[in-house]
């Protein structure tokens, strides 16, 4: 049974409740400018790194470790998403890095039925408090 609109919410709201509870130790590794610009319209004090700007997978993980906190995937879920986040993995698993891919999964899960990329996540929160309220 496809969730409501308020459960989607609810739901969406824990997520950015882990997110901003796992900020103090890690990096969020987004794909691109609007990527970050999208999460920061919904958090500002995020720390977040763009893959394809930063120099890409490698120098991303780089970024990571030396920054000394550990990483949550965040790319897009499109076939073009998946496969840097199983390039950003197998970099970050080399250089021992911690990383979190769970976040990634439950907001592809409540999301896909609207959204396929982190750039649109800000205006579907902003549809869906708006529909809820």
């Amino acid at each position: 049974m496809p969730l409501n609109d308020d459960e989607r919410l609810r739901r969406l709201d824990e997520i950015l409740d882990r997110i901003q509870s796992m900020s103090s130790d890690h990096v969020i590794l987004v794909e691109g400018k609007n990527d970050r610009r999208s999460l920061l319209d919904l958090n500002p004090s995020l720390d977040t790194i763009e893959v394809q700007r930063d120099g890409g997978p490698l120098r991303a993980a780089e970024m990571v470790y030396e920054s000394g906190k550990k990483a949550i995937i965040l790319t897009d879920w499109d076939d073009r998403g998946d496969r840097l986040a199983k390039d950003l993995s197998e970099q970050l698993s080399a250089l021992c890095i911690s990383y979190d891919m769970n976040i990634r999964k439950d907001l592809r899960d409540i999301c896909i039925k609207d959204i396929k990329d982190v750039e649109s996540l800000h205006s579907l929160y902003v549809r869906l408090e708006r529909n809820v309220l």
